[in-house]
């Protein structure tokens, strides 16, 4: 009877192993797989980033020729000025920005005059391009008893630009008991003929569905809207970092919005009686996101190649498969 419990203890051991190995070899070969695919899909991109880009140099090189060789004896603007009249031939003007914008993103920088580059220079938009991204700040004013219940009083939309894409008054849902001019602004002839909140919250969310959406401690804002963005769409400054970094502070310092601005970008806002405009403190947010916008996109690219990489599974990751609780009761009845 001994020998035969070793026996059977020693079959079930050997078939044990054997499930673990059958086990860690399918798994390693489907993490092959993935890397392999995902190898292709990358080089696919990179082909066609190459032939969209090439294309418009092909078709240059092969129209040059034949204007060279049918009007040899003309100069250059006689030459597009003959193939432009026979309809035979044309000459090949490429749009480069439509390749561009149609293989990869590209940052066109701070071209405009409304959001200058604070810090001298474009930064390159890795995951993001411009027509995506908008920044955000609210407003907000006190309402039932001693007003401390927050509520939503003015949204302001801008584009990657500085271009306003929306600013309004909200009028809240329930009766405002204390304005909040010192910070918000906001004062009692503002909200007399303002937007009723369910309007205006329809039209914001319109305008940032699939949008990367800047500001700071916005999660404040998004709150006051009753609305919720998907995290990896969201940049918040005042989380951040790479700002904190980049100013001097220590690393558990959260600095506000007015000491960013005034120590990178050299600009005083949120000063003076009449308390803060939530466009300007908007634009504060857009630049100091644009100062460090390649670095906190490289990162937040990282993350998530980390996050979607193969792992190579482990005999520390798998053990717990090998417990008796996983097996049919025939085979653990064996060797007891």
């Amino acid at each position: 009877m001994s020998k035969r419990n070793k026996a059977s203890s020693w079959g079930l051991l050997n078939y044990r192993y054997l499930c673990k190995k059958v086990m860690m070899l399918r798994a390693m070969e489907s993490a092959r797989a993935r890397k392999k695919h995902q190898k292709i899909i990358i080089c696919n991109m990179k082909r066609k980033q190459t032939d969209v880009h090439n294309e418009p140099l092909d078709k240059l090189v092969k129209t040059t020729p034949s204007i060279a060789l049918q009007e040899g004896h003309s100069t250059n603007s006689e030459n597009k000025s003959t193939n432009a009249s026979k309809p035979g031939l044309s000459v090949f003007v490429p749009k480069t920005s439509e390749h561009l914008t149609d293989s990869w993103e590209v940052d066109s920088g701070f071209s405009s005059e409304a959001s200058p580059p604070a810090s001298g220079r474009s930064s390159p938009c890795l995951t993001s391009c411009p027509t995506t991204v908008v920044a955000l700040d609210c407003e907000m004013v006190g309402t039932g008893p001693g007003g401390r219940c927050s509520e939503l009083a003015r949204c302001s939309i801008l584009d990657y630009h500085g271009n306003v894409l929306y600013d309004k008054y909200v009028r809240p849902c329930q009766p405002v008991t204390d304005y909040r001019t010192r910070w918000s602004g906001i004062q009692r002839h503002h909200l007399h003929n303002a937007m009723p909140f369910i309007q205006a919250r329809e039209e914001i969310l319109g305008i940032l569905e699939g949008k990367v959406v800047v500001g700071h401690s916005i999660y404040n804002d998004f709150e006051a809207l009753d609305i919720s963005h998907p995290c990896h769409m969201v940049r918040d400054t005042s989380t951040t970092r790479l700002l904190g970094r980049l100013a001097g502070f220590a690393r558990e310092r959260c600095p506000s919005l007015r000491l960013l601005a005034s120590k990178l970008l050299n600009r005083k806002i949120q000063v003076g009686r009449r308390g803060h405009c939530s466009v300007e403190d908007a634009q504060a947010a857009l630049d100091l996101y644009k100062l460090v916008e390649g670095e906190w996109e490289q990162e937040l690219q990282n993350k998530l190649r980390d996050d979607d990489a193969p792992h190579v599974p482990s005999f520390a990751s798998s053990i717990h498969y090998m417990q008796d609780e996983y097996w049919p009761d025939d085979v653990t009845a064996d060797s007891q």
